[in-house]
């Protein structure tokens, strides 16, 4: 058995080693210079002999970024007729033709035009790095699948192209281009971001120093947590500390649960540990009893979940404590998260006892309560 193990782990470092290596700058908004940072190491690697390629590059017309271009060898983009019109997208095929040692991509969230093999340009660089093929690419915080619901509250605005956060755990390097509010303030009133019809909205909008400051540290904390794991992935087993596992339990609450499952992602991408979403069927909500519309956002929640690196598991039972009891004994479960209860008077009087009993069972076990809200 221990040879076959062995022999297991061998064949998983060969296949780890053909795969290509990846690098991502984040950001915490438009204007702070990743583009400009990944041409630069470009013509770096240009200058070492690597052989690197440009896959996808938008400059936005941003002068000193279009500039670096010059020098670069850029794969030709692929035309696409869509709607009447002619459109551009990354040629994936091309670059694993050419087979470069490294290929640039920008705007890892960008969706693709409909029609192409992938949905999501995420997608494209996955299929990239897998042919052996280093990528280096660029996000903004706000495209992260699990900070969805702190950019609207920051914001307010529900980003809609979203990258899942497992894309940046397969980062082999992530890099946070940080920059001061006041320099980003500055660099957007310099012309250097937008176009000069569009500064005043912007100003007037997503630029305003406290909405760039709460971003901010959103990207400094998701480059501090890629860190962190990435250390801990490399601490020799025997001396690593307690592996983090957690539970979020969700109900068919469709707000409720999005919230528990993308704050859950974060703290298990924060523990860097393995997490399990549950839901407990009642009677009362099997299939041929639930509403439709509950349906459809329960699957929903299912594929959230799983996309940001979840196990699902499905239960039907009448007692839910004993249920989340159950799971938490197998999966030798650390942490249980729960949505914070909109209880009335009455059901708390009803469910104090069940609550009660959860909590006592839990601390028996040393295994921590997250009520997330």
């Amino acid at each position: 058995m221990e040879k076959q193990n062995n022999a297991q782990h061998f064949l998983d470092l060969i296949q780890k080693s053909r795969k290509g290596k990846f690098k991502i700058y984040i950001g915490m908004s438009a204007g702070v210079g990743k583009t400009f940072r990944m041409l630069q190491e470009a013509h770096t690697l240009l200058k070492n002999g690597i052989d690197v390629k440009i896959g996808y590059i938008e400059t936005h017309f941003r002068k000193e970024t279009h500039e670096l271009l010059d020098g670069l060898p850029v794969i030709p983009r692929r035309s696409i007729f869509y709607k009447g019109k002619n459109l551009e997208e990354m040629d994936v095929q091309a670059i694993i033709n050419l087979r470069p040692e490294v290929v640039i991509v920008d705007e890892l969230a960008h969706t693709n035009i409909e029609g192409s093999k992938n949905e999501k340009r995420w997608q494209d660089v996955l299929e990239i790095l897998e042919a052996g093929i280093n990528v280096i690419s660029a996000v903004n915080i706000q495209h992260i699948e699990s900070l969805n619901e702190d950019v609207k509250r920051i914001n307010g605005v529900d980003v809609q192209e979203r990258v899942p956060d497992n894309v940046l755990r397969l980062a082999d390097e992530v890099v946070n281009i940080d920059l001061t509010s006041e320099d980003l303030i500055s660099r957007l009133k310099q012309g250097k971001i937008y176009t000069q019809d569009k500064i005043q909205t912007a100003l007037a909008n997503f630029f305003k120093t406290e909405q760039i400051l709460q971003l901010r540290e959103l990207a400094l904390k998701e480059v501090a947590s890629q860190v962190v794991r990435k250390v801990e992935n490399e601490v020799p087993k025997n001396l690593a500390l307690k592996h983090e596992k957690l539970l979020a339990c969700i109900s068919s609450n469709d707000k409720t649960a999005k919230i528990v499952i993308r704050k859950s992602a974060r703290l298990a991408s924060y523990y860097n540990g393995s997490w399990y979403v549950l839901y407990v069927e009642m009677p009362k909500e099997s299939p041929n009893k639930i509403a439709l519309d509950k349906q459809r956002h329960l699957i929903n929640n299912f594929k959230l979940a799983t996309q940001l690196g979840a196990e699902v598991i499905k239960i039907e039972s009448s007692n839910i404590t004993e249920a989340m009891l159950k799971i938490v004994e197998q999966k030798d479960i650390t942490t249980v998260c729960i949505g914070k209860p909109h209880f009335n008077l009455f059901e708390v009087i009803l469910s104090t006892t069940i609550f009660r009993r959860l909590l006592n069972n839990l601390s028996k076990s040393n295994v921590d309560l997250v009520i997330l809200s």
